[in-house]
């Protein structure tokens, strides 16, 4: 039987791994979507806590971070391709933009 541990123990580790892929890859599309990850490990814990609380409002929750999740995926994606039409590359470390 899954039990509230196993789901937060998956959801710490996709967290982790969000985290990793933030802080050590340096292309914008895969930060976006390490960011993602981030944002499914919280749901899954939420998720996980209101089924073992048998409360609503875990739920609510999440359907609130899946609708800034997906404005976070539109917004940032289309900075990427405006960035990659002018700078040619979507790699962070090249993008500077704020500089003169």
């Amino acid at each position: 039987m899954v039990t509230l541990q196993h789901y937060l123990f998956l959801s710490a580790v996709l967290f982790t791994l969000g985290v990793a892929g933030v802080m050590i890859r340096r292309n914008l599309i895969v930060i976006l979507m390490s960011l993602e990850l981030m944002l499914n490990a919280v749901n899954l814990s939420f998720i996980a806590f209101a089924k073992y609380l048998d409360s609503i409002e875990g739920q609510i929750f999440v359907l609130f971070i899946m609708v800034v999740a997906a404005a976070e995926v539109a917004v940032g994606l289309a900075i990427g391709v405006a960035v990659f039409r002018q700078r040619g590359t979507v790699d962070v470390n090249d993008i500077n933009l704020m500089k003169w």
